[in-house]
């Protein structure tokens, strides 16, 4: 007979163990009953046939046996109960978990290598995450400067041509007001050139013939020292220090009003070198007014040459 202790030693019983021999033992009891029946059934229906071929029978009539009782059948045996399960016995605590060994230098250093190459990766992904946002903002940066400058070209052309709108308009301010100076110094130049005709000619109507009509003429013009003393006011505000290889000669028409103001000049001959030209014309706009000649009277207009070497 097992101790308790070996019987704390087997193992459960599987699921299922009992299912096997219990249906086993049913069928076989169901079985054993369904012969009982059958049997007492087939007793009985044999005893009743006896029974009739004796009542039908010519034979003298006899008493009939007495009918014997059938035995009751035999109890059904009813299937024992299984036996109770025998008590599981606790599992056992599982076993303690081993260390885990101590890693080898190997190990530490694959770690390590691996360590190394995945903050190798994020710093290349930082990297490349910081390149392609330095790229952008160099992008953003080229795509406003070009604007930038778009816009900053289209202000300079509509403030060019601003500017030459406006030029052209000063320019033809200028040509116009020049135009309408030149055209009344003409008018002016005009009337006086009519006064001083009409001057003459009344001093040659007073002298009382024709031959004193030149004379009159002659007296009316300017003095022989006049043009000299006229080019030596002038040659004073010339400003020309080059020095020339020959002594060229610039011819200047100078309009004058009565009171001396010139009131236009022009260069009628050139002396073949702009910047003596310049400076002649320069001067004679300094001079500004001119000296009487000696009978009070200065002409309407007269030529003036000028030489930068003359004295």
């Amino acid at each position: 007979m097992r101790s308790t202790a070996d019987h704390l030693d087997l193992a459960p019983p599987p699921p299922g163990r009992w299912g096997g021999p219990v249906g086993k033992a049913v069928v076989v009891h169901a079985l054993l009953i369904a012969a009982l029946t059958w049997g007492v059934s087939w007793k009985r229906h044999s005893d009743q046939a006896a029974v009739e071929a004796e009542l039908w029978s010519r034979l003298p009539q006899e008493a009939a046996p007495r009918a014997t009782q059938a035995p009751p059948p035999p109890p059904v045996p009813t299937p024992a109960p299984p036996p109770p399960p025998k008590p599981v016995p606790a599992p056992p605590p599982p076993p303690p978990a081993p260390a885990p060994p101590a890693p080898t230098q190997a190990d530490i250093a694959i770690q390590q290598a691996k360590a190394k190459a995945e903050a190798e990766a994020r710093e290349r992904e930082e990297a490349q995450r910081k390149l392609a946002e330095q790229r952008e903002r160099e992008r953003i940066a080229a795509e406003k400067a070009a604007a930038e400058k778009k816009a900053a070209a289209e202000k300079a052309a509509a403030e060019k041509l601003a500017a030459e709108k406006k030029a052209a308009a000063e320019k033809k301010a200028v040509a116009e007001k020049k135009a309408a100076e030149e055209k009344r110094q003409a008018q002016l130049q005009e009337q006086l050139r009519q006064e001083q005709i009409a001057r003459m000619m009344g001093q040659a109507g007073a002298s009382g013939g024709p031959q004193s009509t030149g004379t009159a003429q002659q007296s009316s013009g300017p003095s022989a020292n006049y043009a000299g003393k006229v080019a030596s006011r002038i040659r004073a505000n010339v400003a020309f220090t080059d020095l020339l290889p020959s002594n060229p000669r610039a011819e200047v028409e100078v309009r004058i009003a009565p009171d001396g103001t010139i009131t236009g000049r022009k260069l009628v001959k050139s002396s073949g070198n702009a910047s003596w030209d310049e400076a002649v014309l320069r001067a004679i706009d300094r001079t500004g007014t001119l000296p009487r000649d000696v009978d009070g009277r200065v002409p309407p207009s007269m030529v003036i040459g000028l030489r930068p070497q003359d004295k």
